[in-house]
C-alpha cells in the first residue's frame, strides 16, 4: 500500500510540474521553434552527452580503485545500465544496480561500491558548485535581462551551497581516514540494541567508510577530482549547444548557471527526471537569457531527449546482452537494497 501511495505521490508531482512547464506555451509555437532548431548544433549536443559517460566510467573508476581493481568496460556498462534504469524505474533504482551489478561482476564489496556512488554525487554537487561560482565571480553575467530578486536569490543560494557541498565533502575526508574507529563506534549501540543487530550496523558502517577510501588518497582523490572537470565540462558544452540551436542567446559561461538549476531539477524524484528538469531548464533561460516561452519549452523537451533517450536505448541494449529485463531489473534493485542492509 505504500508503495502505491509513493507512486501516485511521484506520478502526480511529475504532471504538475509539466502542468507548470506548459502553462503559457502554445504547442503549434512550441513545434515550430523544435523544427526550426539547428541538426548540427544538436548532433553535436548528441555526440558530446553520450561522451559524459565514457568519463564518468574513468571517473569512477578512480573511486574504485580504493576498494579493488576494476575494468573500464565493467564500469562502464554498469554506468549506462544503472543511468536508464534510472529512467525506466522509480525510486532512482539505478543508483542501487550501477554498484551492485559492478561488484558482482568483479568480485568487490556491494556495499564499498555503493559508497563511492555517494561520494560521486557529493563531487558533483561540488564541481557544479563551483563552476557556478566561477560563473559569477569571473565572468560577465550577461543577465540584464534577469529579474534582480530572482538573480540574488540564485547567487545567494548557489554560494551557500557552495561551502556546504565543501564542508561536506572535508567532513567525509576525515570520517574516511579512521574506518576502524568509525567501524567501532556503532558497538557502543549494543547497549541499548541487541548485539547481533550492533554488530551487523557496525559491519555496515565499516564497509562504508572503506568504499571512502580514494578520498585518503591524495592521488586518487585529486585524479577524480580532476576527472569531474571535463565531465562537466562536457555536460555545460551539451547544454549551451542546444540553447545555442534555439537560437538562445546564451554565453558558453551562461551555462554554468543553467547547469546549477538543471542540477536541482534532476534531483526531483520523478521517473527521468520528468518535470524537473524541463520547469528548472526553462526558468534558467527564461530567467536569465530573455528566451521567449515557446522557444524555452522547445528546448527543455529536445535537451531532456538527448540526454536521456539515448543512454537509455544503449542501456536497454546492454540489458538485454546481460539476459536482463526492467522486471529482473526491478527485483535485482530490490535484491541489492536488501542487501545493503544485511551485510
Amino acid at each position: 500500500m505504500r508503495s502505491h501511495l509513493r507512486t501516485g505521490i511521484v506520478i502526480a508531482l511529475a504532471i504538475g510540474l509539466l502542468a507548470f512547464f506548459l502553462r503559457n506555451a502554445d504547442l503549434a509555437g512550441v513545434w515550430a521553434e523544435i523544427r526550426h532548431g539547428q541538426p548540427l548544433l544538436l548532433g553535436l549536443a548528441l555526440i558530446t552527452t553520450m561522451t559524459t559517460y565514457v568519463l564518468r566510467a574513468r571517473r569512477w573508476q578512480c573511486l574504485l580503485a580504493g576498494i579493488g581493481p576494476t575494468r573500464f568496460a565493467t564500469a562502464f556498462r554498469a554506468t549506462v545500465i544503472g543511468f536508464a534504469a534510472s529512467f525506466l524505474l522509480p525510486a532512482r533504482a539505478g543508483e542501487v544496480l550501477r554498484p551492485y551489478l559492478l561488484a558482482r561482476r568483479e568480485g568487490l564489496s556491494a556495499t564499498a561500491a555503493f559508497a563511492t556512488i555517494i561520494l560521486e554525487r557529493l563531487l558533483d554537487a561540488v564541481t557544479v558548485l563551483l563552476f557556478f561560482a566561477t560563473y559569477l565571480l569571473l565572468f560577465d553575467p550577461g543577465v540584464e535581462s534577469a529579474d534582480p530578486t530572482t538573480f540574488r536569490a540564485v547567487k545567494a543560494g548557489g554560494l551557500v551551497a557552495s561551502v556546504a557541498a565543501i564542508v561536506a565533502l572535508v567532513a567525509l575526508f576525515f570520517l574516511a581516514g579512521h574506518p576502524a574507529a568509525l567501524g567501532k563506534a556503532p558497538l557502543r549501540i549494543g547497549r541499548v540494541l541487541p548485539a547481533r543487530l550492533g554488530h551487523a550496523v557496525a559491519r555496515v558502517v565499516q564497509m562504508f567508510a572503506e568504499g571512502l577510501a580514494a578520498v585518503r588518497q591524495p592521488k586518487q582523490l585529486i585524479a577524480t577530482m580532476l576527472w569531474s572537470v571535463p565531465l562537466w565540462l562536457s555536460i555545460a558544452t551539451g547544454i549551451w549547444l542546444v540553447s545555442r540551436a534555439f537560437h538562445i542567446d546564451m554565453p558558453f559561461a551562461g551555462s554554468f548557471v543553467v547547469m546549477a538549476l538543471l542540477a536541482v531539477g534532476v534531483g526531483v524524484p520523478t521517473p527521468g527526471a520528468i518535470g524537473g528538469f524541463h520547469v528548472f531548464y526553462q526558468i534558467g533561460v527564461m530567467s536569465f537569457f530573455a528566451a521567449p516561452t515557446d522557444r524555452a519549452v522547445g528546448a527543455a523537451l529536445v535537451l531532456h531527449a538527448i540526454s536521456f533517450v539515448p543512454v537509455t536505448l544503449l542501456g536497454i541494449l546492454l540489458m538485454a546482452q546481460e539476459g536482463l529485463n526492467l522486471g529482473r531489473m526491478r527485483g535485482l534493485a530490490s535484491l541489492a537494497d536488501a542487501r545493503e542492509g544485511a551485510e
